[in-house]
């Protein structure tokens, strides 16, 4: 029978054995003109196949409405023209360093930990997603009328790193089912024993994820599926970073020793990642430390380069010229050569941005409609996905001075008081350092970092969760108003806010425009700012922070255009006044 399908040992296509070489590229992480650059790159390294993650929330940012679900369509039909296969991972629940695993806020806020189990509210809602999004999938199968590219879809996502529910993973299998998917089903997890038993399901073929050591995790694998083909769904050739730690790299020679262990074991194999790409406009994810999984929040960068054999600029690196050494052997004939490099900048160029909008004027401008609550929404209550909420109270006086402190907070606030900056807090330092006196007029603006995406603390609110003390009293009658970061999607909408100015370093809204000779592919540079987005011609390319390790941001070529671009630069804590965009 034509088509792709699971054996006892092996993997099958139109009747013959095949071994999957597959390459992790996230659509949604990389420029769509640029998907074809990518998908061509995997085929030079000497992959068959690509495979993606679908993120719900990017998708259906508010309940019932969906935004460009197509372009996962798009994706599968760019890998079928580059000749690949395509594996598909819609979640619901992707991880992927994505904020909030790809789970909706307006989903996880309400149900909290009844997200991810069988729960009928819940599975509702995925009926709902999935009835959208494998429009885009079913067509797209390996086998069917159009012969399309699509050979496995993945149900769940390392659900034993998180749970046990047998009846939500056969659930979600059954709805993957019942809206048309035949090509083989399957789960991936950790090669231990308490994930596989908790995420793998009775007749779905189990993928194991590691870094290393293939022997000993198929060995663990085996031992809970004595047949089947082995496969190592994710191979971590590299890692992720965090704000305020150190770059993670992985030696090119001990990754492709890695990767030849895995195929000597007759395995196929998912390069994660392939090519990783950007967390555009905000969406990078959070995870927390320590062993457990609920230790301190620790940020995701931009980048999400990941050390991978293909560069976040899509560039070949010493990983991918190993790579394609230890793949060439298993390709049916000789690997074509690297597409030919995407155009650069011609030349660099520095802007100082002239026009400035305070916090408050910005807020006035794009955020939501303020409204009063007698405890801190959080950003959940409050329909905040990404950005910040600016909460403000009064502590009534008189009174002498007491310590000001927020129970709950998640996960940073700048803190004025009577309209002067008191000082930063976090998680870790939630107390003012200075005593607050009353009568007082305190604003708290507070700012996501990213919602965790991986472990038990996952779906967990952001905002002030809590309260906010004056002493030992809790400060009731709060007014609260967001700034979704989506508010900057419309320009025109931007461009009225009315400036008041020179910024001189300030928090706010710095507009500009940098003159560009020869677009083509750039990094941005931000010396003097310290924590804030930027968006050039409109194209949110993230969060920049002063902390480090990232220095500078990505910019793909596709965004620039000769002559003027514009600049946009939300600073929320405060820059050098001679602070400058610069392009190179």
């Amino acid at each position: 029978m034509d088509g792709f399908r699971v054996g006892e040992d092996e993997f099958e296509v139109d009747g013959r054995p095949v071994r999957l070489l597959s390459g992790a590229v996230h659509y949604f992480r990389v420029h769509e003109e640029q998907w074809g650059h990518r998908l061509a790159m995997l085929r030079a390294m000497g992959l068959n196949c690509v495979e993606t993650y679908v993120p719900w929330n990017l998708h259906e940012p508010r309940p019932g409405v969906f935004r460009d679900v197509a372009a996962l369509g798009r994706f599968l039909d760019a890998a079928h023209a580059a000749g690949l296969w395509a594996i598909v991972r819609p979640g619901p629940y992707i991880c992927a360093e994505w904020e909030n695993g790809g789970l909706p806020h307006w989903l996880t806020g309400p149900l909290g930990a009844r997200a991810r189990t069988r729960d009928g509210e819940y599975l509702a809602r995925v009926e709902r997603w999935f009835h959208r999004l494998l429009r885009e999938v079913v067509p797209r199968q390996h086998g069917g009328a159009d012969g399309g590219p699509v050979i496995m879809v993945q149900v769940e996502n390392e659900y034993g790193s998180y749970g046990s529910d047998q009846v939500y993973l056969r659930r979600l299998a059954d709805l993957l089912r019942d809206a048309g998917v035949r090509v083989p089903l399957f789960t991936s997890d950790g090669p231990e024993d308490h994930m596989l038993t908790g995420g793998s399901l009775p007749g779905v073929l189990a993928t194991a994820n590691f870094g290393s050591a293939a022997r000993s995790g198929f060995g663990t694998l085996r031992a809970h599926r004595p047949k089947g083909p082995l496969m190592c769904m994710e191979f971590w050739c590299g890692w992720f970073d965090h704000w305020g730690a150190e770059h993670v790299v992985r030696d090119a020679d001990d990754a492709a020793a890695a990767l030849r262990e895995i195929l000597e074991c007759g395995a196929s194999v998912n390069l994660y990642m392939a090519h990783g790409g950007t967390n555009f406009a905000g969406w990078a994810g959070a995870n927390r430390g320590g062993a457990l999984h609920d230790g301190p929040l620790e940020p995701d960068v931009t980048s999400y380069d990941y050390d991978a054999p293909i560069d976040e600029y899509g560039r070949p690196t010493a990983k991918f010229w190993r790579f394609r050494e230890v793949l060439a052997p298993y390709a049916s004939g000789p690997l074509p050569e690297p597409p030919p490099p995407l155009p650069v900048l011609g030349s660099p160029a520095t802007a100082v941005l002239p026009e400035w909008a305070p916090l408050g004027t910005v807020l006035e401008c794009l955020g939501t409609p303020e409204s009063e609550h007698a405890v801190p929404p959080t950003f959940e209550e409050l329909d905040v996905d990404r950005g910040l909420v600016r909460y403000a109270l009064t502590v009534p006086g008189p009174r002498g001075p007491y310590p000001l402190r927020v129970r709950g907070l998640r996960d940073l606030a700048v803190v004025y008081v009577d309209g002067e900056r008191a000082g930063v807090l976090t998680e870790d330092e939630p107390v003012l350092e200075s005593p607050v006196a009353g009568h007082a007029r305190v604003e708290l603006w507070v700012e996501s970092l990213g919602r965790v995406n991986y472990g038990p603390r996952s779906g967990e609110s952001k905002g002030i969760c809590g309260g906010v003390l004056h002493e030992r009293q809790y400060l009731h009658g709060v007014r609260a108003r967001g700034l979704r970061l989506d508010a900057f999607d419309g320009a025109s909408a931007v461009r009225q806010v009315p400036v008041a100015g020179a910024g001189e370093g300030r928090p706010g809204l710095y507009r500009g425009t940098v003159e560009v000779v020869g677009p083509g592919d750039a990094t941005l540079a931000l010396p003097g700012w310290t924590r804030g987005f930027v968006w050039v011609n409109g194209c949110n390319l993230g969060r920049y922070w002063s902390r480090g390790p990232q220095r500078s941001l990505y910019v793909p070529g596709p965004v620039l255009r000769e002559g003027g671009n514009e600049v946009w630069v939300l600073e929320l804590e405060g820059a050098a006044p001679e602070a400058s965009v610069t392009l190179s």
